[in-house]
C-alpha cells in the first residue's frame, strides 16, 4: 500500500488519520487525528499502524 502526503487512512485502533508529512516514505508519517480542529493531534505513525487508505489526496 502506498501513502502519499494528505492521504485520509484508517488506524488499526480504529482512529482516522490525515498524512501530513513522510518521515521515511514506507515506514514512519507524522499525522493529524482526530474530529476537528479542537481536537487534533499530530502524532507519528508506522506503516504497520495503518490498515488502509481511505481517500487518496
Amino acid at each position: 500500500m502506498e501513502i502519499k502526503e494528505f492521504n485520509v487512512v484508517k488506524l488499526k485502533d480504529g482512529r482516522t488519520a490525515t498524512i501530513v508529512d513522510i518521515l521515511e516514505e514506507g515506514i514512519a508519517y507524522m499525522a493529524d487525528v482526530g474530529d476537528s480542529p479542537k481536537d487534533w493531534e499530530t502524532i507519528s505513525i508506522k506503516h504497520s499502524d495503518i490498515e488502509e487508505v481511505i481517500k487518496e489526496h
